[in-house]
C-alpha cells in the first residue's frame, strides 16, 4: 500500500538523524523527494537507498536567496511540491542568557526560524494553488518546557509552534495542512552538535535511559500527512516513557 504516491515531498535537513528517517519512511510510502540538506554526499548516499525517485538538493535554508533560488528551479517532476518536511535545525550550547555566545543565537535564529520560513513562504503558494498540501514542522518540547541553558533554542522553538498555529489560521479553507511535531529527548547528532563535537558529553545526555529514535518521529509525520484529507493534525508533543516534566528551579538560600 502506497497512500503517498503520486505525491512529492521535500525534507530539509535531509542528511542525518530525524530527516533521513523521515525520507525513508515517505519513500516506503510512495512519495518521490527533494532531499535537501548542506551534506551532499550523504544526501547521494540516503537516495541510493530510496525505493521512489529523488533529487538532490545541495541547500543551506539560513540564505534566503539560495532557497529562493533553488526552489524556484526544482526540475519539472520535483516542483509541485505537496509536503514539506521544515525539519532543518539545530541547538548550541548550554550556557546561561548572560554568558552564552551572540553567534551560536543568531546561527539557531537564523536556521530554526528565518530558515524555516524562508522554505514555507516559497513553497505556499503552489500548495495553495493546487488545493493541496502539508507542511511539517518540526519543533521541540523545548518550545514549551524551559530549562536552563535552552535560553534562545526554546524560543526559536515556541515561534515555529506559533507560526505553525498562525499558518493554519491563514490556510483555513483550503486543503493545505500544517502540523507541529514536538519531540522530546531524540538520539541523533543533536547533542553532537550541540557540544561542538565532545562525543563523551553528547553520549551522557542519553546515558541510562532510552531516548526516542529518529524512526519513531519519522512515523508520526508519515502518519500525519496520510491522514483523511478533512483531518488535520495540530500539534504532537512526544517525549520518551523515560522523559518527564522538570521540577521548578529554585534557588535555595
Amino acid at each position: 500500500m502506497e497512500p503517498l504516491k503520486g505525491w512529492t515531498a521535500l525534507i530539509t535537513g535531509a542528511s542525518a538523524g530525524i530527516g533521513e528517517a523521515c525520507a525513508l519512511a515517505l519513500s516506503g510510502a510512495g512519495a518521490q523527494l527533494v532531499l535537501a540538506g548542506r551534506r551532499r554526499d550523504r544526501l547521494e548516499a540516503l537516495a541510493a537507498k530510496l525505493r521512489t525517485p529523488s533529487h538532490v538538493l545541495e541547500l543551506d535554508v539560513r540564505s534566503r536567496s539560495e532557497v529562493e533560488a533553488a526552489l524556484g528551479a526544482l526540475p519539472a517532476p520535483f516542483a509541485e511540491v505537496d509536503i514539506l518536511v521544515n525539519n532543518a535545525g539545530l541547538g548550541l550550547g548550554l550556557e546561561p542568557a548572560q554568558s552564552a555566545s551572540l553567534d551560536d543565537w543568531e546561527a539557531m535564529i537564523d536556521t530554526n526560524c528565518k530558515g524555516l520560513v524562508y522554505v514555507a513562504r516559497v513553497l505556499l503558494p503552489g500548495m495553495v494553488q493546487r488545493n493541496r498540501g502539508h507542511v511539517v514542522n518540526l519543533g521541540s518540547v523545548a518550545g514549551t518546557f524551559p530549562y536552563p541553558g535552552g535560553n534562545v533554542y526554546g524560543a526559536t522553538k515556541a515561534f515555529v509552534h506559533q507560526f505553525s498555529h498562525n499558518l493554519k489560521a491563514d490556510l483555513v479553507g483550503t486543503r493545505v495542512r500544517v502540523t507541529d511535531v514536538q519531540p522530546g529527548m531524540v538520539e541523533t547528532d543533536f547533542s553532537l552538535v550541540r557540544f561542538r563535537g565532545d562525543a563523551e558529553r553528547a553520549r551522557k545526555v542519553y546515558e541510562g535511559m532510552q531516548p526516542l529514535s529518529p524512526a519513531d518521529i519519522a512515523d508520526i509525520v508519515l502518519f500525519s500527512v496520510t491522514r483523511p484529507a478533512h483531518v488535520n493534525i495540530n500539534v504532537v508533543e512526544v517525549m520518551p516513557a523515560d522523559q518527564g516534566f522538570g521540577p521548578f528551579n529554585v534557588k535555595r538560600h
